[in-house]
């Protein structure tokens, strides 16, 4: 009992999905996905070196 209100909202969801008009802003997600260039750290570590006190010794 009770599943079909929870089927009643994924199929508004599904249907307001599939046929709004969505405006995408592509540059805007590049920019998300490949980060952006100004967002470097000031002294050029790129995080894994802060944090390599910190990892297991390899095991070779």
């Amino acid at each position: 009992m009770g599943r079909g209100r929870a089927k009643a909202k994924q199929t508004k969801v599904a249907r307001d999905l599939k046929y709004r008009t969505h405006e995408t802003d592509f540059g805007a997600l590049a920019r998300e996905l490949h980060g952006d260039e100004g967002s470097e750290d000031s002294d050029g570590l790129d995080g894994h070196e802060e944090w390599s006190d910190y990892a297991e010794p390899s095991r070779d």
